[in-house]
């Protein structure tokens, strides 16, 4: 079997657009949280340095690489939404269901926040 079909996926990480020199990120920035999610997952619990860095380049991309999709789906309106991210993701299910559950919750939390907030002035108007 030959290693030609890796060579394309290794020639497009090794790309760079104009837009990406420009833009010089915090490297590191995830990592903590990275190694507590791969020792949830299974992994030893001080994993690699290099395994953890390179998770964290491939979650970087693939972030970044949706914004700028969710970000040329939204120039036709002038405005980026959260509907642009769920169209992007449309045909991953697990993908969709969990962010759409986290959108519920977070509306769920800026509801109850707003309604302490009005009993916390209701409290101080009484006083």
């Amino acid at each position: 079997m030959s290693n030609s079909s890796t060579v394309p996926s290794k020639a497009k990480v090794g790309t760079a657009t104009p837009s990406d020199t420009s833009f010089k990120r915090k490297r590191g920035m995830f990592q903590k949280d990275l190694q507590h999610m791969m020792y949830g997952f299974g992994d030893d619990p001080n994993p690699l340095p290099e395994t953890v860095a390179l998770l964290e380049d491939i979650a970087v991309e693939y972030v970044t690489d949706l914004v700028h999709k969710a970000q040329d789906v939204a120039t036709k309106r002038g405005k980026l939404l959260t509907d642009d991210f769920l169209h992007l993701i449309r045909k991953d299910i697990p993908k969709r269901y969990r962010c759409q559950e986290l959108l519920s919750m977070n509306e769920e939390l800026k509801q109850a926040r707003k309604a302490f907030e009005v009993d916390e002035e209701k409290l101080a108007s009484v006083d």
